[in-house]
């Protein structure tokens, strides 16, 4: 300054860099600590990653759901009881209550069980490659559901209502998370190439919550989102330059009514769906796998490529900070034969569905293990319900929501375990019975968030995947 008693200082060039690189370096840790959600400031975007209520063992899930209905007695919960008695009626259980009607007697498996992995778990020569990982499994042995029609069994299992307009388990988890990847959707479902399962989208809704919550559908062939990529005429600069505008607009009202999160979750949509252009075909494009990588799915067998290419993408998307993937296997191309829906024969239908699945599940858990990501990824499977230790016309099962099994795997869970006891005959659960509230509350444990504390208020209530009901299941959730 002219009339300043101070001597002018000029800054060299080294002072400069060094300043400037502390001022970038801010601005990298302020990004960083965003993505994480340890920013301070309110952010209204529904994906800005969240902090759990304790320390989570899993950061993400895979959930393989098979529908239809598999048979408990032919893949995961032996019971010699019905060869010994095979042929008589099923007495002493009170009244049997079967779907379909044509009850017959009791009916052994036609599979063979054999003892797998240092706990001697029992499983049906039907999943000899699962098998392999026996000592990675908790199998649950006594999950119990309250519906025998596919469709309300199917919403039970997804969102812990057997009535439609409840947020599923993926929303729930991506409403208490957020999501690790902001230019893919934090819940992702990808379904059968012949069909969507029983109960169609209202599986991955959001319900009453903000609509960003709910599964976006990926496909496993083609373009893995329909209308994703924009017209032809559509430059990239003029979709940049309406989005910029739009996103304007948008929080000159958001200013005006702070409090509508659906507002904010249409602008992050928008936002998202631009981003994922990208990232998505990549995300989901599995012909850059390794040959080694392919085989190990099976994709190079036509029986086992279509699901094979559904659990190779479930990988490829959780790697790259996708929060759940629901696979579903069994689509509703034809009931009969194209689900788990074994009422006219057992051993055919569970065969041929099997032998689709078997190889790519196995796949998938080698394919984490050796990667380090199966220490903190949940793989659940699970079905709508279990089927009728009698026969139904001498060879099929009808449905049986008194029992049925399901398996976790990976999240620092203890393998290698079977958990409760059906009865003698594979009909009704026993021995520590586990409802699906029960179920949803461990899922929600091991990603390190409280049941009773995640609600979403809706109506006057606070709402819970829950319910008012739920126990996590001690041997799944201790260390």
């Amino acid at each position: 300054m002219p009339h300043s008693s101070q001597p002018r200082r000029f800054t060299s060039r080294r002072e400069l860099l060094f300043e400037a690189a502390g001022g970038i370096s801010g601005l990298g840790l302020a990004s960083i600590l965003a993505e994480q959600g340890l920013l301070a400031g309110p952010t209204n975007s529904p994906y800005a990653p969240k902090l759990p209520h304790f320390p989570a063992r899993a950061k993400r899930v895979i959930s393989l759901f098979m529908s239809g209905g598999v048979s408990q007695m032919d893949t995961f919960d032996p019971k010699p009881m019905l060869t010994k008695y095979a042929g008589t009626p099923l007495e002493g259980k009170g009244d049997v209550v079967v779907r379909q009607g044509h009850p017959g007697p009791l009916m052994p498996s036609p599979f063979q069980f054999k003892k797998y992995g240092r706990g001697g778990l029992e499983i049906s020569e039907l999943f000899t490659n699962v098998a392999r990982h026996a000592d990675d499994l908790a199998v649950v042995r006594t999950v119990i559901g309250r519906s025998n029609d596919h469709v309300m069994a199917h919403y039970e299992l997804s969102s812990g209502m057997i009535r439609m307009g409840a947020p599923s388990v993926g929303a729930w988890v991506t409403y208490g998370l957020g999501s690790e990847n902001q230019n893919l959707p934090a819940y992702v479902v990808i379904y059968d190439a012949r069909g969507g399962p029983f109960g169609g989208p209202a599986n991955w809704t959001a319900g009453y919550m903000p609509a960003a919550y709910q599964g976006t559908v990926f496909r496993s062939k083609g373009d893995a989102i329909f209308d994703l990529k924009p017209p032809k005429e559509v430059t990239p600069e003029s979709q940049r330059a309406r989005l910029d505008l739009l996103a304007k607009l948008n929080e000159i009202d958001s200013q005006k009514n702070p409090a509508n999160s659906e507002l904010a979750a249409r602008i992050a949509s928008y936002e998202l769906a631009y981003k994922m252009q990208s990232s998505a075909p990549e995300a989901v494009d599995v012909e850059n796998e390794s040959p080694e990588t392919k085989k190990l799915y099976g994709l190079d067998e036509p029986i086992t490529e279509p699901f094979a290419r559904q659990c190779l993408m479930a990988r490829r998307l959780v790697e790259r900070g996708v929060r759940f993937v629901q696979v579903y296997h069994g689509g509703l191309g034809n009931q009969n034969t194209d689900t788990w829906d074994a009422h006219g024969n057992v051993q055919e239908n569970h065969t041929q569905h099997a032998a689709e699945v078997d190889r790519p599940i196995a796949g998938l858990l080698e394919d984490l293990k050796g990667r380090g990501l199966l220490d903190d990824t949940l793989v659940i499977w699970q079905s709508e319900f279990g089927r009728m230790p009698i026969s139904q016309r001498g060879l099929g099962r009808d449905h049986n929501p008194g029992t049925m099994s399901i398996w976790m795997a990976g999240a620092k869970i203890k393998g290698g375990q079977a958990i409760g006891e059906s009865d003698e005959f594979g009909y009704k659960a026993a021995i520590q019975p586990v409802n699906v509230h029960d179920l949803h509350a461990t899922i929600l444990h091991l990603i390190g968030m409280d049941h009773t504390k995640l609600t979403y208020h809706y109506q006057g209530r606070n709402m819970r995947l829950t319910d008012v009901y739920g126990e996590p299941i001690p041997q799944i959730i201790k260390s």
